[in-house]
């Protein structure tokens, strides 16, 4: 039986993290852990290239997913593990969540546009391009464009000075450049994951403050919590903790690693938050 811990939430170049799959999984491997999960928004561009390097290193690599979804006009994420990423019709209905969130992305630069800050989506685009090729990425088709990408121009433009202020002042929640348009369901994501074959998680529930949603996801099928998260505390850890006892979830933890913007790692090193490697086996409904 495999030991160790694995980190189960992070992101690669296929989304908004500026490091490549196979550099995600060799920092996995340098910070001693013995699985990690590679878990970009709307896409799994970024598998193949992560489960090659980790057989090189020997670390396991665990295919995985983020699921942008809404809920009572609320932005809620699905992890989704081990989905049969092959499958065509799973893959046309990523394809169709990434096709949303490029509209939404031509949103927000038509909202800064009206804020009197000219950014254009070629501009975003060149951005993404940019990091890709610094990451040393590939050029393969499946990959997203995120919110990310436009606070990193928003800074090149002089608009706000660092990522933090670019969320706090235009890009989250409450910001005057946030767009929410329809999006999926996350009942529809836990049913999409369960027809891949994979496990359904909630991602990062203390960001949401609805548990009222977090409890109607689990009387809705979801299988799993995210317990352990950077932007969790003692506290969360300990309410997430009892609610998935209460109802029998999977209890899952990931640093969310996006990598490093002006020095900064956010949300959490790699390795920063973990569950012992033996989740994985609640996880892999094949093993």
């Amino acid at each position: 039986m495999a030991v160790g811990q694995a980190d189960l939430h992070n992101h690669t170049t296929a989304s908004d993290g500026t490091m490549s799959p196979a550099a995600v999984v060799a920092r996995a491997k340098a910070a001693g852990l013995a699985a990690i999960a590679i878990t970009d928004h709307d896409t799994m561009a970024g598998v193949e290239a992560a489960i090659a390097e980790g057989k090189k290193l020997g670390i396991l690599v665990v295919p995985g997913v983020e699921l942008s979804t809404v809920a009572d006009g609320r932005d809620i994420h699905i992890l989704g593990y081990y989905p049969d990423w092959h499958n065509e019709q799973w893959q046309e209905r990523l394809a169709g969540l990434r096709t949303t969130r490029g509209k939404r992305n031509e949103m927000i630069v038509a909202r800064l546009a009206e804020l009197g800050i000219p950014v254009t989506m070629q501009e975003v685009e060149q951005i993404a391009a940019e990091q890709q090729a610094l990451a040393g990425g590939s050029k393969s088709k499946g990959k997203t464009i995120g919110r990310p990408h436009i606070a990193e121009l928003l800074i090149r433009k002089g608009a706000v000075a660092t990522m933090t202020e670019a969320f706090d002042r235009y890009l989250a929640e409450g910001g005057s450049a946030y767009v929410n348009p329809p999006r999926l369901h996350p009942f529809e994501a836990i049913e999409w994951i369960r027809e891949a074959g994979g496990t359904s998680v909630i991602a990062h529930p203390g960001l949401y403050g609805r548990d009222d949603l977090v409890e109607l996801l689990i009387h809705k099928g979801v299988q799993g919590i995210e317990v352990y998260h950077s932007d969790h505390g003692p506290a969360e850890e300990k309410r997430y903790t009892e609610l998935a006892t209460k109802y029998g979830l999977i209890m899952t933890g990931g640093s969310d690693f996006h990598g490093e913007r002006q020095g900064h790692v956010f949300h959490g090193e790699i390795g920063s938050r973990t569950v012992d490697i033996s989740v994985l086996d609640q996880l892999n409904k094949k093993l």
